[in-house]
């Protein structure tokens, strides 16, 4: 079964690129520099900053949905970041190497289903909750922060 994982786009946050730092305060936003890698991954581009670069630390509503799961959490987001377009089946290294809890859910937003498991075995979780037919869509998130990662939809 092909899936597709969506980075986020990054017109979501042009906006905020170039502000001053009291504005991203305004938006509940901050600047940071980079101090390891890996460790700050880009929600648009899918790949971890480098050592040195701007990212923006902000909270993204993930889960818009009007049910008692309706989530947003923070994210971290490059500067000057490009929305990835991984391939059907593909798994960025971002994902790859991490741990992640991967939450399946159905057409209205209600959770379904859930599992933690090592990046590196993403592919056979995804697979097993998408021949569920109830399963809608799924969410990627960093399990040990709880970051929302990405979003995998069914191709």
């Amino acid at each position: 079964m092909s899936f597709q994982i969506s980075a986020l786009p990054e017109r979501l946050f042009a906006h905020l690129v170039d502000q001053t730092d009291d504005v991203l305060r305004a938006h509940g936003a901050r600047r940071m520099v980079v101090d390891a890698c890996p460790g700050f991954p880009c929600r648009v581009s899918l790949e971890d900053a480098a050592v040195g670069e701007n990212v923006l630390l902000l909270n993204y509503e993930h889960q818009a949905a009007a049910t008692p799961y309706r989530s947003s959490h923070a994210i971290f987001v490059r500067e000057r970041a490009v929305q990835a377009k991984p391939q059907p089946d593909e798994v960025p290294l971002q994902l790859r190497r991490r741990l992640l809890s991967v939450r399946a859910f159905d057409v209205d937003g209600m959770m379904i289903e859930a599992e933690v498991v090592e990046g590196a075995a993403l592919v056979p979780v995804v697979e097993r909750m998408f021949a569920r037919e109830a399963v809608s869509y799924l969410h990627a998130h960093n399990a040990k922060p709880g970051c929302y990662a990405a979003r995998i939809d069914r191709c």
